[in-house]
């Protein structure tokens, strides 16, 4: 009786777009060397391809929150602030996808505080997070078959503690599926 009075609502952002790609802009300087005589320019198409973009990001409504507030996974595997967003290109009747998720790192962990950058703690051990890691793990590889996790974490400075604590969990679980990059911005800063 209530469903008049219920909206349901979506977070997340959608942007269609067509590109075209113009190969006649460039100078004859750019497409040859003095060595090199002048080419024809070749492409697919006649004229110029048209290629149509998407790009569309979900968020959960599972965990959602603001940043330091809402860290870590859930006893059911949500991981805080998790968004999908898919990429979709169409070109020539192909249409090609690409889908990346992001979130908090999938252990029992938090950051107190109301200060910039409030030190992280893991707030759980080991053994506690063992299952939800699974729980999270699982549902990403029934929906999206293999992953590649790119660990994002300081790996050496106060976010350590969890980058440390994400890799533990990942050789535990010991999933053919699942394959593990750490990526430490600060080192390539």
């Amino acid at each position: 009786e209530v469903d008049f009075w219920i909206i349901p609502i979506i977070q997340g952002f959608v942007q269609i777009e067509e590109l075209v790609v113009n190969y006649s802009e460039t100078s004859d300087d750019d497409k040859s060397s003095p060595e090199t005589p002048p080419q024809e320019s070749t492409c697919v198409d006649d004229v110029h391809p048209t290629f149509l973009v998407a790009l569309i990001s979900r968020r959960s409504r599972h965990r959602a929150g603001m940043r330091y507030k809402r860290r870590g996974v859930d006893k059911n595997g949500n991981v805080a602030n998790y968004v999908e967003t898919e990429q979709l290109i169409h070109v020539h009747n192909h249409t090609l996808s690409f889908i990346q998720t992001r979130g908090s790192v999938p252990v029992f962990w938090s950051q107190v505080g109301y200060r910039y950058n409030p030190r992280p703690r893991l707030d759980k051990s080991e053994n506690e997070t063992v299952s939800c890691f699974r729980a999270h793990f699982e549902e990403q590889l029934k929906n999206y078959k293999k992953q590649v996790i790119i660990n994002l974490v300081d790996q050496t400075g106060r976010e350590k503690i969890i980058g440390d604590a994400y890799l533990k969990q990942v050789l535990l679980y010991n999933n053919a599926n699942l394959t593990y990059v750490s990526f430490d911005f600060h080192e390539h800063w």
